[in-house]
């Protein structure tokens, strides 16, 4: 067994573009899974908000959630961690 973490992606250029696509910080509009939860590599796991656009964040890995390390409304960086899975 191992562990995988989940954290924010590098931010789409149009994410950084003055008057593109986004508008303000991103942050974490709602969580689709919970701790316990299965699931597969490309399960959808959260939902990121811009000020303009929403972006659902498949799952790099498969496993089972362990921790949620942010709540639905929290601002994230590059890089964050999100959450924590465990690996078979």
């Amino acid at each position: 067994m191992g562990f995988f973490f989940v954290r924010m992606p590098k931010y789409p250029e149009c994410w950084q573009s003055f008057g593109s696509c986004a508008s303000g910080n991103v942050f974490v509009l709602e969580f689709l899974v919970k701790v316990g939860d299965v699931i597969a590599r490309d399960d959808k796991e959260l939902t990121l908000e811009t000020g303009k656009v929403a972006l659902d964040i498949p799952s790099l890995a498969a496993g089972r959630v362990v921790a949620i390390h942010v709540t639905e409304g929290d601002t994230v960086d590059e890089g964050a961690l999100l959450a924590s899975l465990e690996t078979a």
